[in-house]
């Protein structure tokens, strides 16, 4: 079961750090915002089915076609959790290779976007001394590299939950013999 959780974690990994790196490249910068997220939460997800592969694999050529829920969703998270390792040292990557100021670009497309939704003067100081805030805390790796695990591991535990919840079923595509 190690040796599967490792395999699959590190192809989930290695998936999602070359879809990052594809995207912040090949932008050249910050994609914009939409689709920056669209592109990231595709690339976890395509990364994170991994788990469900993973967990099959497990089920079906270890545990004679028949998993647990509980074992299942264990396997998942642990899969996971090697996925979401590889995920925050591919974006310490990005943003050492391209010397980008993530947070400033970030700040400055929600200033934008308040000022077009038309939030008052009051609103917008509040939100650039807010934003300011943020740039002090993110500038401190041990509050960013948790951050940026917490952005794909709900990610991964909803992947976990749907796969364990499918494959506790051992009619749910059954192992071939």
């Amino acid at each position: 079961m190690f040796n599967t959780i490792v395999k699959y974690g590190v192809i989930a990994g290695l998936v999602v750090a070359a879809v990052m790196f594809a995207t912040f490249l090949g932008f050249g910068d910050m994609p914009p915002m939409p689709w920056g997220m669209v592109i990231g939460y595709a690339g976890m997800l395509v990364a994170l089915s991994a788990v469900f592969v993973g967990i099959k694999r497990h089920r079906d050529v270890d545990r004679g076609g028949v998993i647990g829920f509980w074992p299942a969703i264990g396997m998942g998270l642990a899969i996971s959790f090697i996925a979401g390792v590889f995920y925050v040292v591919a974006w310490e990557a990005v943003l050492a290779i391209t010397d980008m100021d993530f947070i400033a670009s970030y700040s400055n497309a929600m200033l934008e976007q308040a000022r077009a939704e038309g939030a008052t003067e009051a609103a917008l100081a509040k939100l650039a001394a807010d934003m300011e805030a943020l740039k002090v805390q993110y500038a401190n790796p041990m509050f960013r590299m948790p951050m940026t695990f917490v952005e794909i591991f709900p990610v991964s535990v909803l992947v976990s939950l749907v796969s364990a919840a499918l494959l506790r079923n051992p009619r749910f595509l059954p192992a071939r013999r």
